[in-house]
């Protein structure tokens, strides 16, 4: 058997609980004295100081991207949150941390790595392989994926979490909280408590790979003859709470197709966007997670191949018949009947007062348009995820409007406008009609 490296650099993970507590806190304090230091500097010049302008200088913004990179687990994971819930309420400055933090994070040390596998599969475990590929494929805010051939031959792609990440969920994203409170970042008017709780519940979900591991083996299930897709065959013997071990499935991320014929952009995002609707009206059951990464394309087999699973959440089936009835009127464009429904399914409150409710209704007409054209819908020439997420900041911003939908809709809303994302990146031709009237006929 062969241990096989290269050359990229690991960086440790702080793994204890106090660890990381003192090093996000470090920093959290480092940049609060600088930015302390500034203020007073500018007030005795008799300037009026703002705290977005101390918090983000250079030196304070690299300070921040660094420091939350190192710490991966719960911290990256709450910027990657924030970057991809808050869109463009993130100041520019932060927005780049942010764009950054969803890049690949530098992974473990192999000393490190060999440590946590060694507590998860005991002493003696490398000589159940023929090779372990000790530098990962991928590294991302959890843990991170390597390449390995057991001795029978069959190649794995085997996720190792990052130590100490589940112990330390709590004063991780309380020390990003504590941040954002302090500096100012958040616009005024959007609550950052409700990310923080979010961040919280969904960590913990993510971080329990054998959770991860029986959502796997239920898509497996699901998706099985449902043509064009693949999904990983869980290897039950290697996987427990910290180690995720599953089949290697190759293939090439979703969006690096660009530049493929527009015949198979569209044929991936009618797929990725058809099978969203399969997974919320036809499984209740929906990967909540609408990361590129998650998507990757097998010339070879002509699939998608699904990954990731951690994220995957149960649709309660009254919220499934509510959701058939708002896309039932948004699709004839019914705005009374819009109004109705999105007060059942949570989107406004009864007692929404009637600028903010047609502001919500505009946007599930605005969402549904694709679904109004009779023939194919052209996200390339369309900028329809810009425009949705320009009227859902100006909501977002309006400080008298404070209805909070239920977590569930703020998911599935999410992964709809994650799919538009890709197929705009992909600049896709689709005629969604079809794709979601069979499942709207229950």
């Amino acid at each position: 058997m062969t241990m096989e490296e290269s050359g990229r650099q690991g960086l440790a993970v702080p793994s204890g609980r106090l660890a990381r507590v003192a090093s996000l806190g470090g920093a959290v304090g480092g940049i609060a004295a600088d930015m302390a230091a500034r203020g007073l500097g500018q007030a005795v010049r008799g300037q009026r100081p703002r705290l977005r302008d101390l918090m983000l200088t250079p030196g304070n913004v690299g300070r921040l991207t660094d420091e939350l990179a190192r710490m991966r687990g719960a911290a990256m994971k709450m910027g990657q949150l924030l970057s991809m819930d808050a869109g463009d309420l993130l100041p520019p400055e932060l927005a780049e941390v942010m764009a950054r933090l969803r890049s690949d994070a530098a992974p473990m040390p192999p000393k490190q790595l060999k440590a946590v596998l060694t507590a998860a599969w005991g002493e003696g475990w490398i000589r159940r392989f023929r090779s372990f590929r000790t530098t990962p494929i991928a590294a991302a805010s959890i843990g991170q994926v390597h390449r390995a051939v057991t001795k029978d031959g069959e190649v794995l792609a085997i996720k190792v979490q990052y130590p100490g990440v589940r112990a330390s969920i709590g004063s991780d994203v309380d020390n990003v909280g504590t941040l954002l409170r302090l500096s100012g970042l958040m616009p005024e008017g959007v609550d950052p408590a409700p990310f923080l709780a979010e961040a919280k519940r969904q960590l913990h979900d993510e971080a329990d790979y054998a959770q991860e591991a029986a959502q796997l083996g239920r898509f497996g299930a699901l998706m099985a003859g449902v043509e064009g897709f693949v999904v990983p065959r869980l290897e039950p013997s290697l996987s427990t709470r910290d180690v995720l071990a599953m089949s290697f499935e190759p293939g090439v991320a979703v969006e690096t197709l660009v530049a493929e014929p527009q015949a198979l952009r569209d044929w991936v995002a009618a797929r990725l966007l058809g099978l969203c609707f399969r997974e919320i009206f036809g499984f209740g059951l929906v990967q909540t997670d609408p990361n590129f990464a998650n998507y990757r394309y097998d010339a070879a087999r002509d699939s998608i191949v699904l990954l990731d699973f951690g994220a995957a959440r149960a649709v309660p089936e009254p919220l499934v018949a509510a959701l058939r009835g708002i896309m039932r009127a948004a699709m004839a464009d019914d705005r009374p009947s819009m109004r109705q429904a999105a007060v059942e399914v949570g989107f406004i409150g009864a007692e929404t007062a009637e600028p903010h409710a047609a502001g919500v209704v505009e946007m599930i007409a605005m969402g549904a348009a694709p679904f109004r054209v009779s023939g194919v819908f052209d996200f390339g020439a369309d900028p329809l995820p810009d425009r949705m997420r320009e009227a859902g900041t100006a909501l977002a911003l309006d400080r008298s409007f404070d209805h909070v939908p239920p977590m569930d809709i703020l998911y599935l809303q999410r992964k709809l406008a994650g799919m538009y994302l890709l197929a705009a990146r992909l600049r896709a031709r689709v005629s969604l009609r079809p794709l979601i009237e069979p499942w709207l006929e229950a």
